[in-house]
């Protein structure tokens, strides 16, 4: 009798085990019929299994939630699982969406960004809280904390003369990154800061240093030059300009320097602005404004460290970006008055600065 029961006990496990076996591998390997041709699904930094089988059952991509993870588990792949966006085709079956998940096949993980040619920081930030990729005030905290820059001086030697308490503005070159989509802040600092080092080539470098300049001067001139000039042509005539009347202790005035104090856009500044007292009054103050006022491209860049020399002391650009340049005053006057459709009287700009036996004005 006992004989019996003990077969019998045994033949119900063995037909247990196997009709055990068989659901279990039917529900790994019988497709999924998905509702739409492609479904999406995320697997999210620090996510693990129960999640992630969790997520799965609730988008109908498995059955059977216990499953899944006895079999991800069975092959020892439960720490597997690969950050990213997926489309998942139809009729996959839990062994090949799994394999999917671990090894990463078809993840999209990153994302391109474009960051434009004299973007500034804010900006930057702005854009990139826009795109969802990071809060824009923990982008400009992060990107700013004096320890954080004090550190990066070790790797790029290109800011060794940036004077402490400024920002890396006028470093993060305008190009377009491909990111990690949890990418930090510190991340894309990094990114950009390698980019423009790579940009800034050795004979750039030396060539800035003949003339006696500092990578950060040239930085914060290109800065000016990306602003006031869109013409990639006219830039090198535009930068012998300015290195002319910085070395004649001439001010610069350009607009842009106090629309970056201001955060105003004009074209024309008004004879109120013009009274602001500040040292990105480039009016007001010879010399270059206390931080770059954008982040320049390698066209304003290039042309900054290679200017061209010409008689000219003065310049304006239309409103279809062409730019005009003069050789006197008296001629700057002229072209202002028939190209400029804001005409302000230019003795009052030229009377606001502090320099007026040396000093003249450009217009936007």
């Amino acid at each position: 009798m006992l004989k019996k029961v003990f077969i019998f006990a045994v033949s119900f496990l063995i037909l247990t085990s196997l009709f055990t076996l068989v659901y279990f591998l039917y529900q790994v390997y019988s497709p999924i019929t998905l509702e739409s041709k492609e479904q999406d699904f995320v697997i999210k930094k620090g996510q693990g299994v129960n999640e992630i089988s969790q997520n799965l059952k609730e988008a109908k991509l498995i059955k059977n939630k216990f499953i899944f993870e006895t079999y991800v588990f069975l092959r020892n792949v439960e720490k597997n699982f690969q950050v990213g966006e997926y489309k998942l085709k139809p009729n996959i079956n839990m062994a090949q969406l799994s394999k999917i998940l671990t090894l990463g096949i078809g993840a999209v993980n990153e994302r391109e960004i474009k960051i434009i040619e004299g973007w500034t920081l804010k900006e930057i930030g702005e854009y990139l809280e826009k795109e969802k990729i990071v809060d824009k005030k923990e982008f400009l905290d992060k990107i700013s904390d004096p320890a954080i820059l004090q550190t990066l001086k070790k790797d790029y030697k290109f800011l060794e003369d940036k004077p402490e308490g400024i920002g890396p503005e006028g470093y993060l070159f305008p190009d377009t990154y491909r990111i990690f989509k949890d990418a930090k802040p510190e991340d894309i600092l990094k990114k950009m800061l390698d980019n423009f080092n790579q940009k800034l080539t050795l004979k750039m470098r030396e060539d800035i240093k003949i003339k006696n300049r500092t990578i950060f001067e040239v930085i914060s001139l290109a800065s000016i030059v990306e602003k006031e000039v869109p013409r990639d042509k006219d830039r090198e005539i535009v930068a012998g300009i300015f290195w002319k009347r910085l070395e004649a202790g001439v001010p610069l005035q350009a607009d842009s320097t106090l629309n970056y104090f201001t955060g105003g856009k004009s074209r024309a500044l008004s004879s109120e602005e013009l009274k602001i007292d500040s040292f990105y009054n480039t009016y007001l103050y010879p010399g270059l404004p206390p931080t770059p006022i954008s982040n320049p491209g390698l066209s304003s860049l290039r042309a900054t460290i290679y200017p061209a020399e010409s008689p000219y002391w003065y310049f304006l650009s239309k409103e279809d970006g062409e730019t005009i340049f003069s050789q006197t005053f008296k001629e700057h006057i002229e072209n202002k008055m028939k190209w400029v459709k804001k005409n302000k009287t230019e003795a009052s700009i030229y009377n606001n600065t502090k320099n007026k036996t040396k000093c003249c004005s450009k217009a936007d």
